[in-house]
């Protein structure tokens, strides 16, 4: 068997990404039951590769340890959530909130207070209390997840704007980096006027 820097707790990774995945789609199927809308429209989930999380220990200058890994890092479990608006990730954002077993550990509000190159997303790190031994050698021990929320409009930017970050030979980089936050911008108006839009049909139709 492959060698993993995470050692024998690579065997609870999945089983808490799938846990915890399972009651925010529950939560969601109880959300449009009760109103009809759905909370989010693209849910999507991943186990950070032995080898990426390596490459991310020695780009960090840590030993590439399950330690390191699951306590230092933090993104082994890593859930990204797209939704139509964006009243719908602050609802999501309290709904995790209010998980018993759950709590922040770090919370970055970049919809609020975008980074100066336009990009827009919530992002959450939230230690979970599990029935698994970790690698402090506590018997319940905690993980941590990583969890990113958008709008649909700031994923499609955010694509956009990973493609440039990863491309090296581009020309006009200054004027791609101007026009990428004219984008954001324009996208994030286009967002708030969508949920000016919902809310208005919301009241009218008297849910």
């Amino acid at each position: 068997m492959e060698k993993t820097i995470y050692g024998p707790y690579l065997a609870y990774l999945p089983l808490i990404l799938e846990d915890f995945s399972n009651r925010i789609k529950q939560k969601n199927k109880e959300v449009k039951a009760e109103t009809g809308y759905k909370l989010y429209e693209h849910f999507s989930a991943r186990i950070k590769t032995s080898k990426s999380m390596t490459e991310k220990c020695h780009r960090k200058e840590l030993p590439a340890t399950a330690q390191s890994a699951l306590k230092e890092i933090r993104d082994s479990i890593g859930i990204r959530i797209v939704c139509g608006f964006v009243d719908d990730i602050y609802k999501i954002v309290e709904i995790i909130r209010n998980f018993d077993d759950c709590s922040i550990a770090v919370e970055k509000d970049y919809i609020q207070n975008a980074k100066p190159n336009g990009y827009r997303s919530y992002h959450l790190i939230v230690e979970l209390s599990t029935d698994f031994p970790d690698c402090l050698g506590n018997e319940r021990g905690s993980y941590f997840i990583e969890i990113q929320l958008r709008t649909i409009a700031q994923d499609s930017w955010a694509s956009l704007e990973h493609q440039m970050k990863y491309k090296h030979d581009i020309k006009n980089p200054k004027r791609i980096v101007r026009e990428l936050k004219r984008c954001a911008d324009e996208l994030a108006s286009c967002d708030l006027t969508m949920q000016t839009i919902r809310n208005l049909i919301q009241e009218s139709s008297g849910d």
